[in-house]
């Protein structure tokens, strides 16, 4: 059995999306200052790093994070990789890589490249997923899709076809993936968001993991 974390780690110069909350990890007390013990101050976004959207992200009045079924969020999910050259994952391609019967599918990109370079610069030119192929998706019965970069939406738009064609057919969308060291093949998928009841609801952060099918 083997293990993939496929969760980005969160730092301060992990990039954000672009009018989004940055990320700031600070000390709020520390024994080398003569507190009694260490405690970190978080600050960042739902959105940040790895997470998860749910329908209210973007469907007033719809589904909050917490409220997300553990069955989608865990279970046998297919890696499917897209070549080098991919800028989009378009309805050809998950009509011919997305087979019937598949519950949790997850893009492997050149986006997952990204995270290796260093710096906090958002990259624009993310591979992303088309409207018709978030469609196809819906009609295949598809439950979770993931995706290694930031956003699974084409950078600019200002409809936003894709995360309401998912999240409205309640499709729990993973974004922030790091998918570098995992072959394509089927896994068994762990994903567990923090469970935040404050808020809008719109999302949560999530360490997610990938484990080898025996």
């Amino acid at each position: 059995m083997t293990l993939y974390d496929v969760t980005v780690p969160l730092s301060d110069d992990l990039p954000t999306y672009p009018g989004d909350p940055g990320i700031q990890i600070s000390n709020w007390s520390s024994q080398a200052d003569g507190d009694a013990a260490n405690v970190s101050l978080l600050h960042f976004g739902a959105h940040t790093g790895t997470h998860i959207d749910a329908p209210a992200h973007f469907l007033a009045g719809a589904a909050k994070s917490e409220s997300l079924a553990l069955t989608v969020l865990l279970g046998e999910a297919l890696v499917v990789e897209l070549p080098e050259t991919a800028t989009v994952i378009d309805e050809e391609f998950v009509a011919t890589h997305c087979p019937a019967g598949t519950q949790r599918l997850l893009f492997k990109t050149r986006n997952s490249h990204f995270w290796a370079k260093a710096g906090s610069v958002f990259r624009t030119d993310f591979t992303y997923l088309s409207s018709p192929a978030a469609k196809r998706l819906v009609d295949l019965g598809i439950k979770l899709v993931g995706i290694d970069y930031l956003s699974i939406e084409q950078f600019g738009v200002e409809q936003h076809e894709t995360h309401i064609i998912l999240l409205r057919s309640s499709v729990v969308i993973v974004e922030g993936l790091n998918l570098s060291d995992v072959p394509p093949g089927k896994y068994e998928l762990i994903c567990l968001p923090l469970r935040i009841r404050g808020g809008a609801g719109d999302g949560a952060p999530a360490r997610v993991v990938l484990r080898t099918i025996q």
